[in-house]
């Protein structure tokens, strides 16, 4: 039964880190049987590289995405079978509303596991690896951070305004000159801090669209169900229970 006062948002990149859900592992084997699933599916030993590393390769975003999802969902899983409540909503940054499609039963855990990494090669082929690079700006408006992300762009170096997480906080994503000259005028405007993130490429900006056209075609082949529990999407936010407008949000949600 649903708690209505109740909702989930599951993490996206950046919240990877070697050693990650060791000590959850002890205690519970329902852990590391969830990272077998994802390893068989995967076709190499996720957890393994989770504990181990080393954190270099955790950043690539290939990795990092089956990662994260399958952290989540273990999660997720712990707490459903220890009697924690069904939220009334999920949620997820960027690639963690898988991760809440997976809990509401939309999509499938291997195929959520298989299509997040072909979405991680995609993003970062889209853009060499160094090239690109995410910053979260803290403590300045979304009007000025957008304002300092088209000064900072040029005609082959692009910036811009990608993820709102909260008033005051808001991720800017591109090419890292240009992310450089749009952190120092977001300072000039009156930001507290620039704080990067741990990825390897720049997310949810124009730059990734070829990726999007490319895991279009991938998802097409992906069986999609009407969510159990409703899950706001990144793009638009409010809950779908249309399979093909799901499709259709996961891939606009890239670029």
């Amino acid at each position: 039964m649903a708690s209505g006062s109740l909702a989930m948002i599951f993490p996206g990149q950046g919240s990877q880190h070697v050693g990650m859900l060791a000590e959850l592992a002890a205690a519970h084997p329902l852990v590391t049987d969830t990272f077998a699933e994802a390893s068989t599916a995967l076709g190499y030993d996720l957890w393994q590289l989770a504990q181990h590393g080393p954190a270099e390769e955790l950043a690539l975003t290939h990795i990092t995405q089956p990662l994260v999802l399958t952290g989540s969902v273990a999660i997720w899983r712990l707490w459903r079978e220890q009697g924690g409540a069904a939220p009334a909503f999920l949620a997820g940054h960027s690639l963690g509303e898988y991760s809440a499609l997976v809990a509401a039963e939309a999509l499938a855990f291997a195929d959520a596991v298989t299509l997040v990494e072909q979405r991680g090669k995609f993003m970062q082929s889209a853009v060499p690896v160094g090239t690109g690079s995410m910053v979260a700006i803290i403590g300045l408006d979304d009007e000025a951070v957008a304002a300092a992300c088209q000064s900072a762009s040029t005609a082959t170096e692009v910036v811009a305004a990608v993820t709102f997480n909260s008033p005051g906080q808001v991720v800017i994503s591109g090419q890292v000159a240009a992310v450089e000259r749009a952190i120092e005028a977001c300072k000039a405007a009156g930001a507290k801090r620039a704080l990067p993130f741990p990825v390897s490429a720049p997310f949810h900006s124009p730059l990734m669209r070829p990726a999007a056209e490319r895991f279009a075609a991938i998802l097409e082949q992906v069986a999609i169900q009407a969510p159990k529990i409703a899950v706001l999407h990144n793009v638009g936010i409010e809950p779908c229970a249309d399979p093909a407008l799901i499709r259709q949000k996961l891939v606009t949600q890239i670029y």
